[in-house]
């Protein structure tokens, strides 16, 4: 995140939903892809459950236990899944 996003990386927010919904094995992409768009529509930004004290070490913009509203208009899923299923999708708000 640091060699993409340099020094806008403690500025750009961050959350896992995973946290929430489980790993779904091959669907966990497709889920969490659902879940932004519906966020980036809604205006919302999902908290990631159970975070209630970030790492300090950590320099990340979380999301911790309680959703926040956003004007974000993009925003970047990225999954990482059992036997090396990996994907990244930019998506816009629409």
């Amino acid at each position: 995140m640091h060699r993409i996003l340099g020094p806008h990386t403690g500025s750009v927010p961050v959350s896992s939903t995973k946290s929430s919904t489980g790993h779904m094995l091959e669907a966990t992409g497709a889920v969490e892809a659902v879940i932004t768009l519906l966020a980036l529509r809604d205006g919302v930004l999902p908290p990631t459950a159970g975070l209630t004290e970030p790492d300090p070490a950590c320099d990340l913009e979380h999301i911790p236990s309680v959703a926040r509203p956003s004007e974000a208009r993009y925003a970047l899923s990225l999954n990482a899944a059992f036997g090396g299923v990996n994907a990244a999708l930019v998506l816009e708000r629409p």
